[in-house]
């Protein structure tokens, strides 16, 4: 997409290097010179805010791993050590699991800005579901993690998680065992996790190098949807993305500052600051907020081995989307419809993380009122998470396809540089380049 190199070596050196391994043009071509749609908005910043969180996790853990002891008798005096004991360990290890939760705060807003413009449709299939192999990555690395501490919602977690595992039929018991490394969630769990936990980040990174190269090849996505037909509908990407990237990264700084100084254990659980005990459990384990939507849909499926298949079809559907959605029109900025439905689908995401959140038998409505089917009590959380669990897959499986075929979309650009140099805030730089256009 980015058409012939521009880069011209400046020096001797660059020439020499720029025949034997031309990773500077490689440099030059991706982030200064790369044509990107000039009507992007700041929707598009949480990729580069991503890789500040990747890096951010890669070298925190890294410094981390140098003190922790992956074993049940020490894993939780060495966690309290690296707190306790080691020279700014508890702004790494703060900086570390605040982080986790900024990585997932990042990649569903990058997703769902995905969604609602339409990123995963042709030719951008294989880039969507890239992004959705780093994000199954980042699930898996997010919940061995978790188990690191050895607390008691760590443990107690793990114990619940893998069992999960072993409702699927003929595999399933073999795959817990080996989770296990044994009969029963002990060391040889917590090094299997602590060993996984280090590998997969590399693995992301590595998928992610991927992604970008994915991205490079089809171009990005913009928000009318169209594709870039000439000059006028694109930039360089450096100095008017990097700008704008470097601010909203700045912003998003403040906010991971926030946490890691003011609010450090605010997305955690109390129960983990208590070492792992296998003879007492806490009377609600849950998982971290980032899982607790899939958590939801789990319990809202009273046969554990239809829950288990719900969890993971939820994930399922992401990778399947380029192909259920079936309307010509990418961006629903034009399909007025969609966009409804669009914002009831994010509604009913937030309603799954506050039931994973919740004891399912808990009343909704307090006690002032409830309804009743038999003997079901259609208050409680556990009836929400199902009528929130049937939209979510409702969405994917009926609304995206039935609505592409009849929905009624709003007249779409012919360009991208019409919708923008029509705005008013381009007056002046249309009134600038008229002379231009005269001589």
């Amino acid at each position: 997409m980015s058409g012939h190199s521009t880069y011209q070596p400046k020096t001797g050196f660059e020439r020499w290097l720029d025949a034997r391994l031309p990773i500077v043009r490689l440099g030059y071509d991706s982030f200064v010179d790369y044509p990107t749609p000039r009507n992007l908005n700041y929707w598009w910043t949480f990729g580069g805010i991503l890789s500040l969180c990747l890096a951010s996790q890669l070298i925190t853990g890294i410094i981390l791993v140098m003190h922790y002891t992956p074993s049940a008798d020490h894993a939780f005096a060495s966690v309290e050590h690296i707190m306790r004991d080691v020279n700014y360990g508890w702004l790494i290890r703060y900086m570390h699991a605040n982080g986790a939760s900024m990585f997932f705060i990042a990649v569903y807003v990058h997703m769902l800005r995905g969604l609602y413009y339409g990123s995963y449709k042709a030719p951008r299939e294989v880039l969507w579901i890239l992004g959705c192999v780093i994000y199954l990555l980042m699930m898996a690395t997010a919940f061995m993690g978790y188990v690191l501490p050895w607390g008691q919602m760590s443990f107690h977690g793990a114990v619940v998680i893998t069992n999960l595992f072993g409702a699927l039929p003929l595999v399933g018991p073999s795959i817990t065992t080996w989770l296990w490394g044994g009969f029963a969630v002990d060391n040889a769990t917590l090094n299997r996790f602590f060993s996984l936990h280090y590998l997969l980040p590399f693995m992301i990174a590595g998928v992610v190098i991927l992604h970008i190269w994915a991205l490079h090849v089809v171009g990005q996505n913009n928000p009318t949807g169209v594709e870039p037909k000439s000059k006028a509908d694109t930039l360089p990407f450096t100095p008017y993305a990097t700008v704008k990237d470097g601010f909203a990264m700045s912003v998003f700084l403040i906010l991971f500052a926030t946490f890691v100084f003011y609010l450090p254990n605010a997305l955690g659980h109390a129960d983990n600051y208590v070492e792992a005990n296998p003879l007492v459990t806490p009377a609600h384990i849950v998982p971290e907020w980032y899982f607790l939507p899939f958590y939801a849909i789990l319990r809202a499926v009273p046969d554990k081995l239809l829950g288990v298949l719900a969890m993971f079809g939820a994930i399922a559907c992401l990778f399947a989307l380029p192909w259920l959605d079936t309307s010509k029109v990418r961006s629903m900025r034009y399909r007025p419809t969609a966009k409804l439905y669009f914002i009831i689908f994010v509604v009913a995401c937030c309603i799954l993380g506050l039931c994973g959140a919740k004891l399912p038998d808990d009343p909704v409505l307090g006690h002032f009122k409830t309804f009743t089917l038999g003997d079901a009590d259609l208050n409680s959380f556990v009836w929400l998470s199902r009528f929130a669990s049937l939209y979510y897959f409702a969405f994917f499986l009926v609304i995206l396809p039935v609505l592409g075929l009849v929905e009624k979309t709003l007249p779409v650009p012919d360009s991208i540089a019409s919708p923008v140099l029509s705005h008013p805030a381009a007056a002046p730089e249309q009134a600038t380049a008229a002379p231009e256009m005269k001589g």
